[in-house]
């Protein structure tokens, strides 16, 4: 269970305002990324700072060197701490690997065509929780996702409605529980408290998914550095999740085996001048695979590049950028038939098939959205997370909508079921499989209140 949220500073009158504050940090494999967030007394939220620096220790969303990571993250917060003035004790954090699954549990109670009272809606979310099946495995999320009267779903608040049978459909997010246990251990290895574990794809779907779209049905892809996640929305769950293992670092590293240069030059070319779209121009323009920052030195003198020249270089180590795009495009290729497989086995095809929503850090490629959709044959448009107040225009970008999403998130408080009843959890429990008799004693209860 999520732990309170971070004590509003009090250092000065602008922040007293604020009821509240929450923090996050995104520990992905290219970007560990810190967002610290108010929530004014009337319900507004607004950024306070934020920062970001180069991944260290994260691989594929797991945690591959303790010491290296849990530095990353100090630094990220701390540059989110200096920017914002307010000190952060404990933060929100993504979970973007660990063999995410989702499931869906159904489950319904006896109400004998009475007014549903709270004691009945905490009843039944009791109730549920013996349905939870983890399996060995850790469960970061287990969530009501709406409610059924008499079978008849899309109910968003049973209270004071008649039913003979309630029933609610509970969203169970499960991930393997040593790397989850790595990630918490190198946030609490930088002094760090975690108030909870959030699962990237519904974080990133609090960011850029309208409720509309998370209702009618959405395929949420969230391209990162290592791994792309598909998560297919539906009923306001999340219904369907898969992990494809390669994203936007993939890229990288075919440009640079094909031209020979280090990754490093690879990555500001696929930054600089790569494009998911092709255009007449391109064999006539040369890029060069240089920065500003390696000219001249060791290997070069005054504007010469220094070190090797590229394979397929002129001699001032430039490359038509027509080759470079025809890399990019042959692995986004790749990319887009492992994710159109993803939404097919997921039911997410031919006539049902629905709006994709391109999000993460590999999604800002020129040209993504376009490409995608030529090559799924679906609608497709980029997941921004909102321009909320205070947020740096670089940071209304796909790139950081899983951190914004888990501030998000976190001012939400959603209900999980797991928090519910847990002082009498047994009564609820022992009573609820009898037929009637629970009900019959609040009638009775409800009754001696009303009339004495």
């Amino acid at each position: 269970m999520a732990s309170k949220p971070n004590a509003a500073p009090r250092s000065s009158g602008a922040q007293r305002r604020l009821a509240r504050t929450y923090a996050a940090v995104n520990i992905g494999s290219f970007r560990i990324s810190a967002m610290i967030m108010g929530e004014t007394e009337n319900g507004d939220l607004q950024v306070l700072g934020s920062g970001h620096r180069a991944s260290a220790g994260v691989k594929r969303g797991y945690v591959t060197d303790m010491a290296a990571a849990a530095h990353a993250i100090r630094d990220a917060v701390e540059r989110a701490e200096k920017a914002s003035g307010t000190p952060v004790r404990s933060v929100w954090i993504a979970c973007a690997g660990a063999g995410l699954a989702s499931h869906v549990v159904a489950v319904d109670i006896e109400i004998g065509g009475r007014r549903i009272e709270d004691e009945d809606v905490e009843a039944l979310l009791v109730e549920a929780q013996d349905m939870i099946q983890p399996d060995g495995r850790k469960v970061l999320h287990a969530q009501p996702a709406h409610y059924t009267l008499d079978g008849a779903h899309g109910v968003a608040n049973p209270r004071g409605l008649h039913a003979e049978r309630l029933g609610v459909d509970i969203h169970v997010m499960l991930a393997d529980g040593a790397p989850v246990r790595n990630l918490t251990e190198a946030v609490q290895n930088a002094h760090l408290d975690v108030e909870g574990v959030v699962a990237a794809p519904l974080a990133a779907g609090h960011a850029c998914l309208t409720p509309e779209e998370r209702e009618l049905g959405v395929a949420l892809v969230e391209i990162g550095a290592d791994i792309t996640n598909v998560a297919v929305f539906a009923g306001g769950m999340l219904l369907g999740l898969h992990a494809i293992p390669m994203g936007s670092g993939s890229i990288t590293d075919a440009i640079a085996s094909s031209f020979g240069i280090r990754r490093s030059q690879a990555e500001r070319l696929k930054c600089v001048a790569g494009s998911a779209i092709a255009s007449p121009s391109d064999h006539r323009e040369l890029v060069p695979v240089t920065g500003p920052s390696e000219m001249g030195g060791e290997g070069g003198e005054g504007g010469a590049p220094a070190g090797p020249l590229a394979r397929g270089a002129d001699d001032k180590n430039r490359i038509v950028r027509a080759e470079l795009i025809a890399v990019v495009t042959q692995q986004l290729g790749v990319l887009t038939g492992e994710v159109g497989k993803a939404l097919k086995t997921m039911g997410f095809a031919g006539p049902r098939a629905g709006q994709v929503v391109l999000t993460g850090g590999g999604a800002e490629l020129a040209g993504m959205a376009d490409f995608m959709q030529g090559a799924l044959g679906q609608p497709v448009r980029l997941g921004r997370p909102p321009q909320l107040t205070g947020m740096p225009e670089a940071h209304h970008a796909p790139g950081f909508a899983t951190l914004a999403g888990l501030c998000l998130y976190a001012a939400d408080d959603p209900v999980d079921i797991r928090a519910v009843g847990a002082g009498r959890a047994g009564v609820y429990r022992a009573f609820s499989r009898e037929s009637g008799l629970w009900a019959l004693i609040m009638r009775l209860f409800r009754a001696l209140k009303e009339y004495f």
